[in-house]
């Protein structure tokens, strides 16, 4: 993919997820690999005014390669994830509202239902609290990551990785969508029926090579 056409691409998920009411205020950001480091939405800038020219090339220290504006104050995380994982292409990162429920109880979600398996695992983690565009939440979320694809970060939101922007956004929409799904069956006071470790490799063999990171 060229330059231009990532920059296009990062844009038109960035506003797919605002009109999806998953960035209120302007939260959330999106960023994709590119040359030696990434590129990443810039910070404060409604996504519905935001362009491609808009977007900011980091290097994996952080350091601005190129870009006028301010890259997102969740940068931290998003060079320390692409250095961590190098099956990662692109990072999602919203404030998606039932997911971001669950986050404030501090609670990850387990595998009521198979698709938890297109999230990388047994479960969706919630990493441990810490503030904001911090490096503490940065290696929180790195390690709530390990063997996953997408984590809830403690009273915040939550992250999806994919190998394309494509399926990073398919997978935080799915994060939502599992979120509400648990949410609503806590709200009945039915007890969810958990799938056991066996049947979710099981699960998980049969992801393979569907919503595949690398």
């Amino acid at each position: 993919m060229t330059e231009t056409a990532l920059r296009e691409a990062i844009v038109e998920v960035a506003q797919a997820i605002d009109r999806a009411g998953y960035c209120p205020s302007k939260s959330g950001n999106v960023s994709a690999r590119f040359g030696d480091g990434l590129l990443i939405t810039p910070s404060g800038l409604p996504y519905a005014k935001t362009r491609p020219q808009d977007l900011i090339h980091l290097a994996l220290d952080g350091k601005v390669l190129s870009g006028e504006r301010k890259p997102s104050s969740e940068w931290p995380f998003h060079t320390e994830i692409y250095k961590a994982r190098p099956d990662a292409e692109a990072i999602v990162h919203t404030h998606s509202p039932r997911a971001t429920a669950l986050s404030c109880a501090r609670k990850g979600i387990p595998a009521f239902h198979y698709m938890i398996a297109l999230c990388g695992g047994a479960d969706v983690r919630c990493a441990d609290y810490a503030t904001f565009g911090s490096p503490e939440l940065a290696a929180n979320a790195v390690k709530a990551l390990e063997g996953r694809k997408a984590v809830l970060l403690a009273n915040h939101g939550v992250i999806a990785l994919g190998a394309t922007l494509a399926g990073a956004h398919g997978i935080v929409a799915e994060v939502e969508n599992l979120a509400g799904q648990y949410l609503d069956l806590l709200a009945s006071g039915l007890e969810p029926a958990i799938l056991d470790a066996e049947e979710m490799e099981r699960v998980t063999a049969r992801f393979a090579g569907y919503g595949k990171l690398g």
